[in-house]
């Protein structure tokens, strides 16, 4: 959940950024008008050096007007925005399955010492291997994606939020002036993971709800609904939030530490740009790392999902601070990163998945824009070039 939710607000925050940012935006944001160019049969190519938009066909040059600089260098979303955001939540839909099974591992391995706790779970896992093989035996293969259909649509939810904001704002450019397109990203950032994270509750809450030898047939929760119901009915309105407060702080710091590491992911970008598999493994180890520094904070996170009425634990936190101490206390800084190697895998499948389904798109576009020999010659040639002040 976290990392949709720091990925869709820098793509809404990079409007306000420092030039270099509001290029990226706008390389991607460009990329549906590209492919389209593309697709009637034009090479492109594109060099982005400054806020001033040239577009050169043939011989003939024009100049497309800077747009107002609340969004300098940001353009308008394509007519075929729609479709897009639909291509991109399918893809979010996949991935999100595609490494659900190792989601599941994660959430098991840290909230285990609370599942046992409960007396739901008889002993530790005895790592990650062990974890799955125990699933698998007690529950069934295909629970291995319990807790997923609620992390996708937080996930989902999320690309949609950003996407309706940011069309919203992009359709009062001449309207607004700089502060209030501020506000919209401002309120947009906030109220985000306000709105999805009882999402996250109940696809945690799923996920470490456990079967065993002793109660196969006995589940504390039988879906999402069920888990909204019971938690809303013992808690109130603030069951599904338990732990919201440490979250956003892992949110800030997230940001903080992979806004730090953003000029190493440009440097190593540049330097691997030939070899695809030493870009993607640099970017790996800078996604990594903030992730590792902040898990403390998740798990704190987590714990304290699973300390409400209705999980059917008698451990209980009196705040944050509190959860922090007594996880300490009784069982040790190694509970912090429990289940931390499993995020790392979550991760690379994560990665993985990504890249293996980015190079068949690629492969289907190609082929899909192929032209027969004798169309060749009469391709036209775009240059768009992005000039400095």
């Amino acid at each position: 959940m976290l990392e949709f939710v720091v990925a869709e607000a820098e793509a809404l925050g990079n409007w306000f950024a420092s030039p270099h940012r509001r290029l990226n935006l706008m390389n991607n944001l460009c990329q549906p008008i590209i492919e389209s160019i593309c697709g009637s049969g034009a090479s492109v190519t594109r060099s982005f050096e400054g806020p001033t938009l040239t577009v050169i066909q043939r011989s003939h040059s024009s100049v497309v007007e800077p747009m107002p600089p609340a969004l300098m260098g940001v353009p308008r979303l394509p007519e075929n925005s729609t479709g897009s955001i639909l291509k991109h939540l399918a893809t979010t839909a996949v991935l999100t399955a595609a490494v659900a099974p190792f989601e599941r591992v994660k959430l098991l391995m840290q909230n285990q010492n609370a599942i046992i706790k409960s007396g739901r779970l008889l002993k530790p896992y005895n790592g990650i291997f062990n974890c799955f093989a125990t699933t698998i035996r007690n529950e069934g293969f295909f629970s291995l994606w319990r807790g997923n259909i609620a992390l996708t649509i937080g996930h989902i939810s999320t690309t949609i939020i950003y996407f309706i904001s940011a069309h919203y704002a992009l359709s009062h450019v001449d309207a607004w002036s700089s502060r209030q397109m501020l506000v919209c990203a401002y309120a947009t950032a906030v109220a985000t993971p306000l709105l999805v994270y009882p999402f996250k509750y109940a696809g945690t809450r799923m996920a470490t709800d456990v079967k065993t030898i002793h109660n196969m047939n006995n589940r504390q929760f039988n879906g999402i609904f069920d888990i909204f119901r019971k938690t809303l009915k013992s808690d109130g309105i603030t069951g599904p939030y338990r732990g919201f407060n440490i979250f956003i702080s892992e949110l800030c710091v997230f940001m903080s530490i992979s806004a730090g590491l953003k000029p190493w992911e440009q440097h190593y970008s540049c330097l691997f740009q030939s070899n695809d598999f030493s870009r993607h493994l640099a970017e790996l180890v800078l996604l990594i790392c903030p992730f590792v520094a902040c898990y403390p904070l998740d798990t704190v996170s987590r714990r304290m999902m699973m300390m409400t009425t209705s999980g059917g634990g008698d451990v209980k936190y009196k705040r944050t601070q509190h959860a922090f101490e007594q996880i300490l206390k009784t069982e040790g800084l190694k509970s912090f990163y429990s289940g931390a190697r499993a995020e790392i895998l979550v991760l690379t499948a994560y990665k993985g998945a990504a890249a293996l389904l980015l190079i068949y798109l690629a492969s289907v576009g190609r082929a899909a824009k192929a032209k027969p020999d004798d169309d060749h010659g009469s391709e036209s040639t775009f240059t768009i070039t992005c000039k400095g002040p």
